[in-house]
């Protein structure tokens, strides 16, 4: 006997008709899932009406290729592990021990005692699964912000709906009920382990285990420009610059920009510099970006060009100073001249005050005057009128008289 929870499996329904005599079998359902080893019922049922031709034979076909059916109970692999419903109306089939290979549709097919067989095409399509845990990552690597989307078999048992509990190192994780997915966003380095599922009702099966390092992850670090050749730029031609980073995970994405403007001038991991100027990359990952140094890219015709400018710019400056300072010396020398004139006027007048003051002395007669005055008077003479011949010999005169 069947256990009668398996009886509780939707039904199969599919028609046959012939002449004089219809058999009506219905089917909800197309596919079926099922644990390896377990036991299952594909359910079946039929009714006939009319009279006329009679069944006499009913059997169960296995598809496992395409075109390539097999009596199931004829066929070895499923001997000892198949039984048929022989209830009135009943046409069941269970299978035990479900294997792997035993994947593939089921169809059931009446034979009437003139022997012609009625079936249905589409049959039951059974699907196997095992406890086995199979896992999607991001990346080939797991970095800290990922994600992983583990499966513990791959289809839900039809039978009934189990409790999927997935334990890490050991330890209870979390339970999912009729849902055979786990799904772990932004991944820390905590999530990191040894991973396992267990079906509720098959927990005697040994489930897969799959193992997850998970590596610490930032934004680029280290982010440099290396220019290819010399930094300047020749005839038209370009300056290759690239762009390197110490990245974990790798940089997916990068910028390069120029000090003189706002927007991006370029992007990929090389970039042609046409232009003079300072230039830098930023480096972008999935954490974040970081920008490198500036470089500086120069133009040999506008260097030489700059460089005849400043030379003219200095030639000109400096005849401009030597102007200024030729122009100051000959205003210098002009006033300096004016100075020393008004100074000589100023002492021949007081001279000529002095000579007055003495007047009255030198209008007496020589020889009333004493001889004390005319010694002090050529005294007084010779400090003052020393540059001069005329009073040296008035002088000379006087004393001699």
């Amino acid at each position: 006997m069947v256990c009668p929870a398996l009886l509780l499996q939707s039904f199969i329904w599919f028609s046959l008709m012939s002449t004089g005599v219809q058999y009506e079998v219905s089917h909800i359902v197309s596919s079926m899932c099922v644990v390896r080893q377990s036991t299952v019922l594909i359910p079946c049922k039929y009714d006939g009406y009319g009279f006329g031709k009679q069944v006499s034979s009913a059997e169960w076909l296995h598809e496992k290729a395409a075109k390539q059916k097999l009596s199931v109970s004829q066929d070895s692999a499923f001997a000892g592990r198949v039984e048929f419903m022989t209830d009135s109306g009943n046409c069941s089939l269970v299978l035990r021990d479900v294997r792997v290979s035993d994947a593939g549709i089921f169809s059931f097919m009446l034979t009437d005692d003139s022997g012609h067989n009625w079936t249905n095409t589409q049959g039951v399509r059974l699907e196997v699964t095992d406890v086995e845990v199979e896992v999607k990552t991001q990346s080939d690597v797991v970095m800290e912000g990922d994600w992983i989307f583990f499966s513990c078999g791959s289809c839900i048992p039809s039978m009934t709906v189990p409790t999927y509990t997935w334990r890490k190192d050991g330890h209870l994780h979390s339970q999912h009920y009729g849902n055979n997915m786990l799904d772990v966003e932004s991944v820390m380095l905590e999530d990191g382990g040894l991973y396992l599922c267990i079906i509720s009702g098959h927990e005697g099966l040994n489930s897969t285990q799959v193992n997850i390092t998970v590596r610490p992850g930032g934004p680029p670090k280290s982010v440099s420009v290396s220019v290819s050749g010399s930094a300047v730029i020749v005839s038209g031609d370009s300056v290759t610059l690239s762009c390197s980073s110490d990245s974990n995970p790798p940089a997916v994405n990068f910028t390069w920009l120029k000090e003189t403007q706002s927007s991006a001038v370029g992007s990929g991991q090389s970039f042609s510099a046409l232009d003079s100027g300072r230039y830098y990359c930023e480096a972008e990952n999935k954490y974040g970006s970081q920008r490198s140094e500036s470089v500086s890219v120069t133009n040999k015709d506008e260097e030489s060009s700059s460089s005849w400018i400043m030379f003219t710019a200095g030639i000109t400056a400096a005849a401009f100073v030597a102007s200024v300072i030729l122009i100051v010396s000959i205003w210098l020398l002009i006033r300096r001249k004016r100075v020393t004139r008004s100074e000589e006027k100023n002492h021949r007048g007081r001279c000529k005050t002095v000579e007055s003051s003495e007047d009255p002395y030198m209008t007496l007669d020589p020889k009333s005057r004493c001889s004390e005055y005319d010694t002090l008077d050529n005294i007084k003479r010779s400090w003052v009128n020393a540059d001069s011949p005329e009073d040296e010999d008035s002088a000379y005169y006087n004393i001699k008289e």
